[in-house]
Order: structure tokens, then C-alpha cells, then sequence
């Protein structure tokens, strides 16, 4: 990996995670989050849609309902207690002024320190291409930071904020920081069974295969930071 990934910062209270969908948090940064609030932080969960469109099989209308009882029991694992939902449209979501702007009112709303995302970088490595939905996301996440701090910006949208620390993107091809979820990284695996009707789309009733995607993964993770599980972010300034 080369040089050695830094710590993550942790001198922090209050973190807001900004994601496109149900199961975003739990491929890996999860595992994070149970890390946190059991020291202590707050961290919150805004879901810019509900991952309606997420199961082949199933009508949107249908799996709204599904996906979101199924995120509000995953992030009861990690103890997170507050989650809200966007309810943009899922596979459309469009990276733009609208959702600039209902970010930064979130951010203004809940007013966190650092916010916590998941990559939005084109490809997750090799040939892969990453979700639109997770593109728009993530570059929105950067822009409206420094909206929800620009009293100019925005100006129906709540008062303006702090500036936050840093965003961490998960699971980004270009990682710079770590943290060592050895610990907690069980915590986070089983918040990502909660996504049982997910799983099962996939191919994977109970997670057995996702269970043991995200151990390989967070134990090479670890290695190369030297501990026994790790979760990697990239740390953008905005």
C-alpha cells in the first residue's frame, strides 16, 4: 500500500454520515461507527433515498418500507440512534444545486463536526464502476460543506454552521487514513444482516458470503496498518 495509512482523528463529538442507501454504511464503515459510539460519539445516519429500487423482484412500494425497518434495525446495532431519510428518487439521484441544498439544510440541521461518507471515486478498483447514485452523492457531500457554512448560501435553508473537520470516505481507491476496528468489527457485520431481504436478492440469505467479504477485507486492511482489523477512509478537506 506503501507508506503507512494515518490514524483517522477521533478528537471529534459529533459525526453526520451522508450515504445514498440502506446497506452504504454497512459495507465496511459500520464497523467504524460501532467503534465510536461506544466511546462515546454521536453519530447520525441521513440516507439520501430508501433504496426502493434496489430488489429486482420487489416494487419499489414495497421495498421502501422493507429497506428502511431494515436500516433503522442496523443501526441500532452500531448505536446509532438518529436516522432520516431524503427520499430522493433511487438510481436518479442527480448531483446538482437541489441536493446541494438539501444536504446543507441536514448539515445545518444536525450541526456535526466531521461527516462520514462512502467513496465516490469512479471505480471501487479493477474494472469496477461505482453506483451513480454514490458519485452524485459523495461529490455533493464535499460541496455542501462548504455551503452549510456559507451564510450566503442557502439562505432558507437554516442558519449556517461550522465549518466540519474533515469528510471520510469508506472503501475509496485513493485510502489516507485507518481505523482500527478489531474490536468492533463483528458489530458491523451483523449490522449488515440486518439487510436480510437485500442479502437475499443478492444471492446471499443470512450474509454468509458478505460476512466473510467484509472480514477479508478489514483483516488486509489490518495488516497493512499493522493491527488485526481495519477500515480505511479518504479524508477530503473541504
Amino acid at each position: 500500500m506503501g507508506e503507512r495509512l494515518e490514524d483517522l482523528p477521533e478528537d471529534w463529538q459529533r459525526a453526520l454520515a451522508i450515504v445514498a442507501h440502506p446497506d452504504d454504511m454497512e459495507y465496511g464503515a459500520a464497523s467504524a461507527v460501532a467503534r465510536w459510539t461506544s466511546q462515546g460519539k454521536d453519530v447520525r445516519y441521513l440516507l439520501v433515498t430508501r433504496g426502493e429500487a434496489g430488489i429486482a423482484t420487489r416494487p419499489p412500494a414495497e421495498v421502501a418500507p422493507l429497506r428502511e425497518r431494515e436500516q433503522q434495525a442496523s443501526c441500532e446495532e452500531v448505536g446509532v440512534t438518529a436516522l432520516e431519510f431524503l427520499d430522493h428518487p433511487d438510481g436518479l439521484v442527480e448531483y446538482g444545486v437541489a441536493l446541494r441544498r438539501d444536504l446543507a439544510a441536514a448539515i445545518r440541521r444536525h450541526r456535526p463536526d466531521v461527516l462520514i461518507g462512502i467513496s465516490y471515486r469512479d471505480s471501487w478498483g479493477g474494472t469496477s464502476w461505482n453506483h451513480a447514485d454514490h458519485r452524485a452523492v459523495g461529490l455533493a457531500v464535499l460541496d455542501a460543506a462548504r455551503d452549510a457554512a456559507n451564510p450566503w448560501v442557502f439562505q432558507d435553508a437554516g442558519e449556517a454552521c461550522d465549518p466540519v473537520a474533515f469528510v471520510a470516505f469508506a472503501g475509496s481507491t485513493h485510502p489516507t487514513h485507518a481505523v482500527d476496528v478489531t474490536d468492533h468489527l463483528e458489530a458491523g457485520i451483523a449490522s449488515l444482516r440486518h439487510h436480510a431481504v437485500y442479502l437475499e436478492e443478492l444471492g446471499d440469505p443470512g450474509g454468509r458470503d458478505t460476512s466473510a467479504q467484509l472480514r477479508s477485507w478489514a483483516r488486509q486492511a489490518g495488516e497493512d496498518v499493522g493491527v488485526e482489523a481495519a477500515v480505511t477512509f479518504e479524508l477530503r478537506n473541504p
